[in-house]
């Protein structure tokens, strides 16, 4: 029994020392989730916007720098052909259109052939031109019979002068017939029916309104086409009347495109319409653009107008911004643990990974450089 209890008692002495060994073992290895901190821990107070955390230390600060800006204005737009370079192509002579060279939307040079049109017109034209020539023909020798006999002594100076002014009013009106042929484009060696319609103009055909077999009068509208030159477009903008105290005649914007945003164009204001639009309070205002070849009419676009006097604004590091459900947003910090969404207006993106911030906040204040890891710890 004695020997039993003795067993017993080494037994149990050398487990207290196995466990002993082995907590000292343990003792000195290090645990990395001990020595991590603790998640930041977020509460929210009555206000939406204001959360308190309890590791402020893991959203580093910046502090907004100043930045002197240009004041802008930012206005919608379309390009529309100048009028001034946008010529009718008309036809003299009326008729039925037999051929058409051309269709809108086409590019065409001075000159080029657009349509042929039949027209009984050239047949009046040409009889008028062989009547002119045959008066004229008649005229002339009894001017000639006239100056002999007046020579003579037969006739008096009077008639010579009557045969005289004949003549005269005879080379008039082949002269007459004879433009008239021209203006038809008509060969007065070789005539037709068919009259040929050019392009007054080099350009693009910006407005068609006669198809084959159509009739086309003469002088008269529709006209056939309508050619525009675009190397010199206008760009039309609607501007408000609370608005209207930044743009001046003379001064120059950007313009930029909605088919090709990264590209900018000079446009120069050239008028502002004196009347506003009664119902949305605008006024036109055309600018005159130089077309490269990309600039479509009816395209939409944006024309930025920048005041003289510059503007102090706020720029912060561009990974301060949040952008959350379509607006932007910042936290700035208002006591240990405790920040303030705030929402701002944003501008252009600046040198240094840095973005303008036109309205919210003001150089000197401050804000988490980095939104986007405490906005994920507030959703947590």
């Amino acid at each position: 029994m004695k020997i039993r209890r003795f067993v017993q008692c080494v037994m149990l002495a050398a487990c207290v020392f196995l466990v002993a060994a082995l907590t000292g073992c343990n003792a000195g290895r290090a645990d990395p989730k001990a020595e991590a901190p603790p998640p930041a821990k977020v509460e929210s107070d009555l206000d939406a916007n204001n959360f308190t955390v309890d590791h402020p230390e893991q959203f580093p600060l910046a502090t907004a720098v100043e930045h002197k800006s240009a004041p802008t204005l930012n206005v919608t737009g379309a390009v529309q052909p100048d009028i001034a370079r946008a010529v009718p192509v008309i036809s003299l002579a009326a008729g039925r259109v037999v051929e058409i060279k051309a269709r809108l939307g086409d590019v065409v040079k001075k000159g080029q052939l657009l349509l042929r049109v039949q027209s009984n017109d050239v047949s009046g034209a040409y009889q008028t031109y062989l009547k002119a020539v045959n008066d004229e023909r008649l005229a002339r020798t009894q001017l000639q019979r006239a100056q002999i006999l007046y020579d003579k002594g037969a006739v008096a100076k009077s008639a010579l002068e009557a045969a005289e002014v004949a003549e005269q009013d005879a080379q008039a009106d082949l002269d007459h017939a004879t433009e008239q042929l021209r203006l038809l484009g008509i060969d007065k060696e070789h005539p037709s029916g068919i009259v040929d319609i050019v392009a007054p103009i080099s350009g693009v055909i910006t407005d068609q309104q006669v198809t084959n077999a159509s009739g086309v009068q003469g002088l008269g509208s529709p006209n056939p086409f309508t050619i525009s030159d675009l190397s010199y477009v206008w760009i039309v903008c609607d501007v408000y009347e609370n608005d209207l105290d930044a743009v001046h005649v003379g001064e120059y914007a950007d313009i930029h495109l909605n088919a090709y945003p990264k590209k900018v164009f000079k446009g120069r204001i050239e008028n502002i319409l004196p009347t506003l639009d009664p119902n949305i309070r605008t006024a036109k205002v055309r600018l005159e653009v130089a077309n490269p070849g990309l600039m479509r009419v009816g395209m939409f676009v944006t024309a930025t107008f920048y005041g003289k006097q510059p503007e102090t604004r706020a720029a912060v590091p561009a990974t301060a911004i949040l952008h959350l459900h379509d607006r932007e947003w910042v936290y700035t910090p208002i006591s240990a643990g405790h920040f303030k969404r705030l929402e701002v207006v944003t501008g252009s993106m600046l040198p240094g990974n840095l973005q303008e911030v036109v309205s919210g906040i003001k150089p000197g204040d401050q804000v988490v450089s980095n939104a986007l890891p405490l906005q994920n710890t507030v959703e947590q």
